[in-house]
């Protein structure tokens, strides 16, 4: 099987519930005590063995982009004053061998119109997806990794879930089981959690086939007049082409704010002990 190669960060949001921090500044590069959100997802996804990173960008996110280049002027500053180890973390922001793409999505239509922006970069591979919102910490090389393995496995669509029970189920997308451990029947986008069809949540990591696209461009908008990418799954799922790995790990919600304190608060904990 083809290795994975690819990874796809859809960052195009304007962040509006980090305001005013982010009418200029990408919430993505929001930063977890000293490094930005983007960046421990990309690294998660290099930990997988990707090395082509695209990021599906829209207006005023060029910041992205600029964090991920080369920044002599910069490296040169802090060499000149003695500082090699700040100027090599600036250098080495990515390894050698990755490389950035980015895709502009010009209009927000949702998830799944995000992950069609990408389309042409992806090409005809099977590809991930990583939120960056979705602060993850885990065990072993990463959770991207652990759906890598899963992927090269069986060849099919893999989704990152966890349990959550009571109202916040209806959040999420939520997987509907089909008898077999890790089988996927299918997937519902935030369903009333009086209706949800388990405790068992979609969360903000995928490996996606690439018949993907073709089903996102044919599909209607769904829920929120968007075009969910969770609707997408939903249609792979009914051709036994979907399965889950449960998050081995610890997610936090950086696209709320106390989401995103609780995570500056567990990364400073784990740096004191």
């Amino acid at each position: 099987m083809t290795k994975l190669r690819k990874a796809v960060f859809p960052v195009a949001g304007f962040g509006t519930r980090f305001l005013p921090a982010t009418k200029a500044m990408p919430k993505e590069l929001l930063p977890i005590v000293d490094k930005p959100l983007i960046q421990y997802a990309a690294e998660e996804a290099i930990a997988a063995g990707i090395d082509t990173l695209i990021f599906v960008t829209g207006r005023n996110k060029r910041a992205i982009e600029d964090h991920f280049d080369n920044n002599q002027e910069l490296e040169m500053a802090l060499r000149a004053k003695g500082k090699n180890e700040q100027a090599d973390m600036v250098k080495n922001i990515l390894p050698a061998g990755v490389e950035c793409i980015f895709v502009r999505q010009p209009e927000q239509l949702g998830l799944g119109h995000a992950v069609l922006s990408a389309e042409r970069a992806v090409g005809n591979d099977a590809f991930a997806v990583l939120l960056a919102d979705d602060f993850l910490t885990y065990e072993g090389s990463g959770v991207t990794a652990d759906l890598a393995r899963a992927f090269a496995t069986s060849g099919k669509t893999q989704l990152s879930v966890m349990e959550v029970n009571g109202p916040d189920i209806s959040k999420y997308g939520v997987v509907v089981p089909n008898g077999a451990p890790g089988s996927v029947a299918g997937l519902v986008e935030k369903p009333d959690a009086d209706k949800a069809p388990s405790n068992l949540a979609s969360i903000g990591r995928y490996i996606l086939t690439p018949d993907i696209f073709d089903i996102l461009r044919n599909q209607p908008a769904g829920a929120g007049g968007e075009i969910q990418l969770a609707d997408a799954i939903n249609t792979q799922a009914a051709k036994d082409a979907v399965e889950a790995v449960t998050l081995n790990g610890r997610r936090f919600d950086c696209g709320s704010v106390q989401g995103y304190l609780d995570a500056i608060m567990h990364v400073a904990d784990r740096r004191t002990r």
